[in-house]
């Protein structure tokens, strides 16, 4: 058994997570923050299955991330490997698993609603449902990121990366924002945490 995730979910979940974890043939890891991902899974060439999470992650959401990835994991084994990785057999299975954490001692009553609203047809990434998105993000430890849609019209913000660029008005879901240097025009999730920089750069 995986022991080690066991401390990055909330006390009430790791009873249920020991359960799930305790497959001989799946390796879980932790790993350090990477930009692009919460978490993943594969298949090893050695016949094992492996899941990585971020570590930087706050208790809820490395839970379900935990979970996607253990859903992938299950409808792999369930359907086999022609399945869409996140398509209906996914979705069934990460349903499934995320019912019996959906309790008041697991998660805040203020999470619960979003997460029972999100989990009728679950996405490929939580990130996408952009009002569970912030809601999760409250329970982040504190920082200087500020998220897109605080910053105000026509001010420059940088990413992590170190891409600069000026924030525009909003389309139907999302931010249209120019790159300073390419002069392309990008749309960026409302949630998207950026660093605010001087209005006047243009």
């Amino acid at each position: 058994m995986q022991t080690q995730p066991l401390n990055f979910v909330p006390t009430a979940a790791q009873p249920m997570i020991a359960k799930l974890l305790a497959i001989d043939n799946l390796i879980v890891k932790v790993k350090n923050e990477r930009k692009t991902r919460h978490g993943d899974y594969r298949e090893l060439p050695n016949g094992q299955h492996q899941i990585t999470v971020n570590a930087n992650l706050n208790s809820y959401r490395f839970l379900i991330t935990l979970l996607h990835e253990i859903a992938h994991y299950e409808a792999y084994q369930t359907y086999g490997r022609f399945i869409k990785p996140h398509g209906r057999e996914w979705k069934q299975t990460f349903q499934h698993l995320m019912l019996p954490f959906l309790h008041p001692e697991i998660f805040p009553s203020e999470l619960l609603p979003l997460l029972a609203k999100h989990f009728k047809n679950p996405k490929a990434s939580s990130d996408t449902d952009t009002q569970l998105a912030f809601a999760l993000k409250q329970f982040d430890e504190s920082n200087d990121k500020t998220y897109v849609f605080e910053v105000p019209l026509n001010t420059t913000f940088k990413l992590y990366n170190g891409r600069v660029f000026k924030k525009g008005n909003k389309r139907r879901k999302r931010y249209e924002c120019l790159e300073i240097n390419s002069g392309k025009l990008y749309l960026f999730n409302p949630n998207a945490e950026v660093e605010v920089l001087d209005k006047n750069i243009s």
